[in-house]
């Protein structure tokens, strides 16, 4: 036990401080129809240093891991109110949070002050905690139903699957070398987990609990070992920020997704989706990366968008870029009428962009004199952002997009308008 304490202080501080502003994200995912289409990207945990380890109670609430204080404790978020709530507050910290089955409990990791990790139960009502295992060293878990539980154990520095069950304290060694990332297999009685008895090559592999037969699935990318299973059977993993899937039942490699680099996001690692299939939860980092000041890297602007401000109807179209500039048209209906109308273009200049436009009553009387326009030079361009002074675009997938207006009152004061636009 004590050969291990360094090495679980090393792997703990790995999660903590190489990691330091991990964040967790959440989409709307729709596979309804023949497209995998990602959509209201959202940074839900918003938070400085690491904020990881995401796994959905239900549909409705998601737990993760959340830095605060020093250290790490659960936190639960509700997706409808988008509301946080922490739910731990010990002297350790605590990890890899989730439901246990048919229980108002969750289980989590306790990493105590004196070294002690072990797997613990959280009663959600009478708030106490006790230990579920406390014979082994359990680095990450899952839960197969209510009284089994598989876990990656720490052992001779590298992890061991382990079927445990709780009610009769019973544990049994499977294999040696494994990943983290275990799961139920949809519609199935088997588990998965990624096996790391090749240095180099890593294989995603299925158990059976009862006969312990164990078969590959597939390989996973280069040193990658986070997944999720969808409700439909498919596997998703995530390599250099791009998402890939694998169907066991009709594929014969990975098909690649979505790209999350569109989002800004990053050094992706765990992955997690609800129940039901329509949230994807991802944990990254949100890139600070700056694009040069070019039309061609805001070309998804262009296009027809409809949305709803002001209590009416908002339609915008965008030209593709040509000629060293893109062009767009607006116009806000309320009761059935023209309120306004604007024509606007983004146009190269001196090395960086500007956005102007013109408004116009429904009769076309101008509303600025013959040469006057409302300007907002460029700020910043990111891979998700285009950044004006007072107007700001930004992309929540190929189909949706948001534009933030700041619209000065007659007090002084500043609003920010959200436009919320689809094709």
């Amino acid at each position: 036990m004590k050969s291990l304490v360094p090495f679980l202080f090393l792997l703990c501080s790995y999660l903590s401080i190489s990691q330091p502003n991990t964040e967790v994200f959440l989409f709307d995912l729709n596979t309804q129809s023949e497209e995998f289409e990602l959509s209201n990207f959202q940074n839900i945990s918003n938070n400085e240093g690491y904020d990881n380890q995401p796994s959905f109670m239900n549909n409705k609430t998601i737990l993760y891991a959340g830095t605060r204080n020093g250290q790490t404790d659960i936190v639960m978020y509700d997706v409808t109110l988008g509301t946080k709530t922490w739910l731990t507050d010990t002297e350790g910290s605590e990890y890899s949070p989730l439901k246990i089955p048919n229980q108002n409990a969750i289980s989590a990791i306790r990493l105590d002050l004196d070294g002690k990790q072990l797997l613990y139960k959280y009663d959600l009502k009478s708030k106490k905690n006790t230990a579920i295992i406390d014979s082994l060293v359990v680095g990450y878990h899952h839960w197969f139903n209510p009284n089994i539980v598989f876990t990656s154990v720490l052992e001779d520095n590298s992890l061991s699957l382990y079927m445990s069950d709780v009610i009769k304290r019973r544990h049994l060694k499977l294999q040696q070398h494994i990943g983290r990332a275990l799961h139920n297999i949809p519609n199935s009685n088997l588990i998965s987990y990624v096996s790391k008895e090749n240095d180099t090559l890593w294989n995603i592999k299925s158990m059976d609990p009862i006969s312990e037969d164990s078969k590959t699935i597939i390989q996973t990318f280069p040193n990658t070992e986070d997944l999720c299973w969808t409700p439909k059977g498919s596997i998703l993993m995530a390599n250099n920020g791009i998402l890939y899937q694998f169907n066991p039942k009709r594929d014969k490699n990975w098909t690649k997704v979505a790209s999350l680099l569109d989002f800004g996001i990053t050094n992706i690692t765990r992955l997690a989706i609800s129940p039901n299939g329509t949230k994807l939860a991802v944990v990254g980092e949100l890139t600070n990366q700056k694009l040069e000041p070019k039309l061609e890297n805001i070309k998804w602007i262009a296009g027809n968008w409809k949305g709803e401000a002001f209590g009416g109807l908002t339609e915008e179209n965008w030209s593709e870029p040509s000629g060293g500039s893109m062009m767009a048209t607006f116009k806000l209906i309320d009761k059935g009428q023209v309120v306004f109308y604007e024509i606007e273009i983004i146009r190269e200049i001196e090395n960086s962009l500007v956005l102007q436009l013109k408004h116009f009553d429904n009769d076309l009387k101008g509303w600025e004199t013959k040469d006057e326009t409302v300007d907002f030079p460029l700020k910043e361009i990111t891979p998700n952002k285009v950044i004006f002074e007072g107007m700001t675009f930004e992309k929540i997938s190929d189909n949706e997009m948001n534009v933030y207006v700041d619209i000065h009152q007659d007090n002084g004061e500043i609003e920010t308008v959200t436009f919320n636009y689809k094709k």
